[in-house]
């Protein structure tokens, strides 16, 4: 479990396709606190597992399921990425409950600059959108957002200096992709109403 609060953000040293999964090692991170194998990371907001730990650089593994659905499948070397540790018990929970289990890949279709903020509108598949609502959350790269504005292919934020400063979000430009998690509770309520009819 995570709250959407990047702690930090890495670059991608190296992704290699392996049979029909992917090893990811990521370099220049600097997260708030130690990292043993086998501890999640959110990376993009995609719970990976760390299964090698080399002077600064992580290594993730991913497997065809989370590649079918997540960014993943394009992360190339250089690529910025944002990194958040799971919660502990205590931890403070300033975001909101992220999973780390991305619903679907969105692409950002419009940005508008305003000195140092930024609007985004983002295009996504009708059945997340069915799960959101306007000041309600959203992950965006494993960023936790509220929403502005919610259509039913797409979805407006508004980034605030911070956020562009401190996760890969402002580097984005239009067409670029990225991991999408609607609220949970979204997900339970939907789920409880479907089951009423």
């Amino acid at each position: 479990m995570f709250t959407g609060l990047v702690q930090t953000t890495g670059t991608i040293f190296r992704a290699e396709d392996v049979g029909s999964g992917r090893r990811i090692l990521i370099k220049s991170y600097k997260l708030p606190q130690a990292v043993s194998v086998g501890d999640s990371i959110a990376v993009n907001g995609c719970c990976l597992t760390v299964v090698e730990i080399a002077d600064e650089m992580l290594t993730f593994e991913a497997g065809p399921e989370t590649l079918s659905c997540t960014t993943c499948s394009g992360w190339n070397a250089d690529n910025r990425v944002n990194l958040e540790c799971s919660l502990c018990v205590g931890d403070p929970l300033g975001g909101h409950f992220v999973t780390g289990h991305i619903d679907g890949v969105g692409e950002l279709h419009l940005r508008e600059d305003d000195q140092e903020w930024s609007i985004c509108s983002f295009r996504v598949p009708n059945a997340l959108t069915t799960q959101m609502i306007s000041k309600g959350s959203i992950s965006v790269d494993g960023v936790s957002l509220t929403l502005v504005e919610v259509q039913s292919e797409h979805f407006t934020v508004q980034l605030i200096p911070h956020t562009l400063t401190h996760t890969n979000l402002g580097d984005l430009s239009p067409g670029g992709k990225v991991n999408i998690e609607t609220d949970i509770l979204a997900k339970y309520v939907q789920k409880s109403i479907r089951s009423e009819r």
